[in-house]
C-alpha cells in the first residue's frame, strides 16, 4: 500500500490543539504510521505573522493522492480555514510532502511538495520519522537535504504528541 508523508501546520489559535485534532481526523480516513514531534517555527514567505506550530505524519493509505489531497482541503474546511491570502495566517494547513516516490505535476497537485527541500520547517520533523527517504526529483535522502538547507528560520522541538495534547483519544506510534 503506498505511503505518503503530510506537513501539518498552525498559527492561529491553540496552534498544538489544531494539529494534533488534524492529525486525528485524518486517522479516520487512512491509516497513520508515525506522528513526529511538533516544532514552533518561524513564518517562512509572509514573516509579519504568529509562529507556527509544525509536525509530519507519516501514512499508508489506499487513496490515490488527488483524492488524498480532496479530503485534506476539506477537512481543512472543516476544521475553520479561511484561505484569505497566500501563505497568511491559518487555522490548519495541510500538504502533501511526499506520496511515495511519485512525481505528479497538475494545476492542482504537485508531488514531491515543490519546496520541501527549502524549508527546515517541512524537512525537521520529516527527518525524525524518515531521515533515510529519497527524494524522487533530487535523489538526496532528507537527511542530506537536512544538511544542506540554508534557510536560518526557528525550528524548535516543542514536545511530541502525547505530552502536547490531552485531549487524544487514540494512541499513535512516535519517534
Amino acid at each position: 500500500m503506498p505511503i505518503a508523508f503530510i506537513g501539518i501546520g498552525s498559527n492561529l489559535g491553540n496552534r498544538i490543539e489544531n494539529c494534533a485534532k488534524g492529525v486525528e481526523e485524518i486517522s479516520t480516513f487512512t491509516k497513520i504510521i508515525v506522528v513526529s514531534s511538533f516544532y514552533e517555527t518561524e513564518p517562512v514567505d509572509k514573516e509579519d505573522q504568529s509562529d507556527f506550530i509544525n509536525c509530519m505524519i507519516k501514512i499508508e493509505t489506499a487513496h490515490p493522492p488527488l483524492e488524498l489531497l480532496s479530503f485534506l482541503k476539506s477537512l481543512e474546511r472543516q476544521l475553520g480555514r479561511k484561505n484569505k491570502e497566500k501563505w497568511g495566517p491559518r487555522i490548519i494547513d495541510f500538504d502533501i510532502i511526499f506520496y511515495d516516490d511519485l512525481i505528479i505535476e497538475t494545476n492542482d497537485l504537485t508531488i514531491p511538495h515543490p519546496r520541501a527541500h527549502l524549508r527546515r520547517f517541512v524537512l525537521q520533523p520529516l527527518f525524525e520519522i524518515a531521515p533515510n527517504f529519497i527524494h524522487p526529483v533530487l535523489r538526496k535522502s532528507v537527511s542530506e537535504l537536512l544538511s544542506e538547507v540554508r534557510c536560518t528560520k526557528k525550528v524548535l522541538k516543542v514536545g511530541d504528541f502525547s505530552t502536547c495534547y490531552s485531549h487524544k483519544s487514540t494512541t499513535y506510534p512516535q519517534t
